[in-house]
């Protein structure tokens, strides 16, 4: 029996995980409404808001990221790589 790469265990969650591109932006903020992230702040300094967030990242224009769906709505997780500061629940958010 195989032993199972522990890091690997929560990609089975993802119900996508797009290939990121060459040029493939990264998230480094997160914007936040009443506490919720609403967008995200992007390498190149652009600001999308959640769907557009799912919809580029689909496109491979943001890497680093895989696409949940949670009552019937679908967001961007990390994926999961032994780093914890790269996770968007550890980026600077800011609120709007």
């Amino acid at each position: 029996m195989a032993k199972k790469n522990k890091s690997s265990l929560p990609m089975n969650t993802f119900s996508e995980i797009p290939v990121p591109c060459a040029n493939a932006k990264k998230i480094v903020a997160t914007i936040k409404h009443s506490g919720k992230i609403s967008g995200y702040k992007l390498s190149d300094g652009s600001i999308v808001d959640k769907a557009a967030g799912v919809s580029i990242a689909k496109k491979g224009e943001i890497s680093g990221v895989g696409i949940e769906i949670r009552n019937g709505k679908e967001y961007l997780k990390s994926l999961p790589d032994e780093a914890e500061n790269n996770n968007l629940g550890s980026l600077p958010s800011i609120s709007n």
